[in-house]
C-alpha cells in the first residue's frame, strides 16, 4: 500500500472537524442554526465540519460559545494549531532566510536519539559538506523566489549542526539511493569533496551508511521520496512544495517497515565505499 504523507494531516483535521460537528449536534442546532448564532453563512459551517476549511481560534471560540461548551474552546484550539502545524509550505519556512530555517530544524535534532534518514536523491544534511550544501540552498533559493540568497551562510550552519554525529548516545542509520551520488549539485570540486566525506562517514561512532545499488535486481521499494524517522515518535516527509510531519503511529509504523525493506536492498562498508568511489571516478571522466 503506497504511502500518503498528506492523510495524516488531513486526518488530524478530521478529528477537530469531527469535535466541532459533535458540539454542535449535542446543542441541538442545525447547520444553519450555528451559523446564525456565530454570525456566519452556514457554508462556513459545513465547510468547517467537512474539514475543507480550517477554523480560525475566534472560529472556533465563537462555536463553542455558541454550543455552551465554553470550556472546551483553548483544547480545541491547541488541537486545530497542531494539526495545521503538521503541513507547512516551504514559503513559510524560508521567508526569514534559510539560514534560519537550518537553525529551527536543529531543534528537533537534539531531541531525538536515533536518526533514520533516507534520500533517493541527494546527500543527508548531516552528512554534506558546505560547497554542496550550498549547492542545494542556491538552488532552494531560486526556487522560492527569496530576494536574499543567504545560501553560503545557510549552508555554514547546516554543517554546524552535523557536530550531533559526534555526540555519544545518539544513532545514525542513513540510507543513499547510488543515483544520488551522480547528481551534481554544485562545482565539480564541490561534488568530489563530498563524495570524499562518504568515504568517512561509516567510520563515525554510533553511525551507519547504507547504499543501495542501482543496478539491484529485485527490489522490494522503488525509490521513495526523502524522510526522515526521528525515534519512533515523528517522521519528516519533504515535497516540493511543503515539509510534512507524521506523528500518527500506524503511519509511522508504515515507514519504519518500508525503511527496513529499503535498508535490506543497500550495502555497507567496503562494498559501499567502492560505489562512492565509482562515483568519483566518474567526475573525473566528466
Amino acid at each position: 500500500m503506497p504511502i500518503s504523507p498528506s492523510s495524516s494531516v488531513q486526518a488530524a483535521r478530521q478529528a477537530v472537524a469531527a469535535r466541532l460537528r459533535n458540539l454542535r449536534k449535542g446543542a441541538g442546532l442545525t447547520v444553519a442554526g450555528l451559523g446564525d448564532r456565530c454570525g456566519w453563512h452556514k457554508t462556513k459551517t459545513s465547510r468547517i465540519e467537512n474539514a475543507v476549511t480550517a477554523p480560525s481560534a475566534r472560529d472556533i471560540r465563537l462555536w463553542c460559545e455558541a454550543t455552551g461548551a465554553e470550556d472546551q474552546a483553548e483544547g480545541l484550539i491547541v488541537q486545530s494549531l497542531d494539526a495545521e502545524a503538521m503541513y507547512t509550505q516551504w514559503c513559510q519556512h524560508v521567508r526569514n532566510g534559510l539560514k534560519q530555517l537550518q537553525q529551527i530544524t536543529g531543534r528537533l535534532f537534539t531531541e531525538s536519539n536515533l536518526f533514520r534518514v533516507y534520500s533517493s536523491t541527494l546527500v543527508p544534511g548531516l552528512l554534506q559538506t558546505v560547497g554542496y550544501a550550498q549547492g542545494i540552498l542556491h538552488i532552494s533559493a531560486e526556487t522560492q523566489g527569496l530576494e536574499i540568497d543567504d545560501s553560503p551562510e545557510a549552508a555554514e550552519a547546516r554543517v554546524e549542526r552535523s557536530r550531533i554525529l559526534y555526540e555519544q548516545g545518539r544513532r545514525f542509520v542513513f540510507l543513499i539511493e547510488e543515483a544520488a551520488l551522480y547528481y551534481q549539485l554544485g562545482d565539480t570540486d564541490a561534488m568530489a569533496a563530498q563524495l570524499g566525506h562518504l568515504l568517512t562517514v561509516g567510520a563515525l561512532p554510533g553511525s551507519s551508511l547504507g547504499i543501495i545499488p542501482s543496478a539491484t535486481k529485485s527490489r522490494h521499494q522503488w525509490p521513495r521520496e526523502t524522510f526522515h524517522v526521528y525515534d519512533d515518535r515523528l517522521v519528516s516527509v519533504e515535497l516540493v512544495t511543503a515539509r510534512i510531519r507524521i506523528n500518527q503511529p500506524s503511519e509511522i509504523e508504515q515507514y519504519v517497515s518500508v525503511f527496513e525493506q529499503l535498508r535490506s536492498m543497500a550495502v555497507y562498508g567496503s562494498a559501499a565505499r567502492a560505489l562512492v568511489v565509482k562515483a568519483i571516478g566518474a567526475l573525473d571522466q566528466a
